[in-house]
């Protein structure tokens, strides 16, 4: 559980805050129990104390800017997608260069993540295709692709870490099935509105994709007797009045959240669902406020991070609706989140 303290991070450093900076820049990032990083048109990835706001760590990401980023399951590595590239940081040395590159990608990286035992990864990208990569290995080069008629968007693995779903810019969400390579599609907008972001809850659950009309679709999934996973759809969601950006279930499956261009995040309960209550919870926004890219929950679910264009992360207390903390020091938009609770690693 993260307890944030009332720090102004707008004030000035102090002296001595700015030497423990210093020395964070040089440290390891998994010294700290919370792994949050935040990324986007600055060239820049930047490691952060969760519970005060400082900058801890910055690594430069200079061919481009970043898209995605996921923290490994064990804490030990973080994956960054951008141009061409796929990067890799050691966030147990104090080394700030990349020390993995996957190259042999035509455009940019959409998405990554990675298998639960940190065997191997995936990635989405607009060579329209999604891949996966032998971590064990340090194999650099692609083990296996799945192609698509259009610009891959989004990209996420099932709990089950059998099947990937991916979103395309055509509106078509594939499920490729990585055990017998079969593969299945379903188009939830008729109007070929691209898929923005896709989530599934840890439970397995449900399935949530947001489009670029602002509309979130969620899907009740089971396992069907040949262990292909059946979708079901639950509601639709006028989530947004402008782009849908990001989706994202809570660690304990309760919660979905939504962000969008026109400025705001938006927390639904999924029990509310089963009353085809659609009306969310929360409505988080601030005066000045931009577009938001990308959240993130904490382990806890009490809590979201977010990342807007105005070069600021947030944290959101999900109880009261209010902004309890800033994140301030990207020169441009904060486009991606990585966050991990390194205490919850068993």
């Amino acid at each position: 559980m993260i307890k944030m303290g009332h720090s102004d991070i707008n004030e000035d450093v102090p002296k001595e805050k700015e030497q423990d900076t210093v020395q964070a820049q040089a440290g390891p990032a998994v010294n700290d129990e919370i792994i949050l990083a935040t990324a986007g048109y600055d060239n820049s990835i930047k490691f952060w104390s969760a519970h005060t706001g400082a900058c801890t760590r910055t690594h430069q990401h200079p061919d481009s800017q970043v898209n995605c980023m996921e923290v490994t399951p064990d804490g030990n590595m973080l994956i960054a997608g951008g141009y061409q590239r796929i990067r890799m940081a050691d966030l147990t040395s104090s080394n700030l260069n990349f020390v993995v590159n996957y190259e042999g990608i035509s455009k940019n990286v959409m998405a990554v993540g990675c298998q639960e035992d940190g065997k191997w990864m995936y990635s989405g990208g607009e060579d329209c295709s999604a891949r996966i990569w032998d971590l064990k290995m340090r194999n650099l080069s692609c083990q296996r692709a799945f192609q698509t008629n259009a610009p891959v968007n989004a990209a996420c693995l099932h709990p089950n870490q059998q099947e990937l779903i991916v979103g395309d810019q055509s509106g078509v969400v594939h499920r490729w099935n990585l055990k017998n390579d079969q593969s299945e599609q379903w188009i939830p907008d008729p109007g070929h509105s691209a898929i923005q972001s896709i989530d599934i809850d840890p439970l397995g659950k449900y399935m949530a994709v947001v489009n670029y009309k602002g509309i979130c679709y969620v899907w009740s999934l089971k396992t069907g007797d040949n262990e292909a996973t059946q979708l079901t759809p639950k509601v639709e969601i006028p989530a947004h009045k402008s782009y849908g950006l990001s989706c994202k279930f809570s660690p304990d499956s309760s919660l979905l959240a939504t962000t969008s261009a026109d400025k705001t995040a938006n927390i639904y309960r999924i029990s509310d669902f089963d009353n085809n209550d659609i009306s969310p919870t929360q409505h988080l926004s601030t005066p000045n406020l931009k577009w938001i890219w990308d959240c993130a929950f904490t382990a806890d679910s009490k809590y979201l991070i977010t990342g807007s264009s105005d070069g600021t992360a947030r944290l959101w207390n999900l109880e009261s609706g209010k902004c309890q903390l800033e994140y301030q020091g990207h020169s441009k938009a904060i486009t991606c989140i990585a966050f991990r609770d390194v205490s919850k690693i068993s």
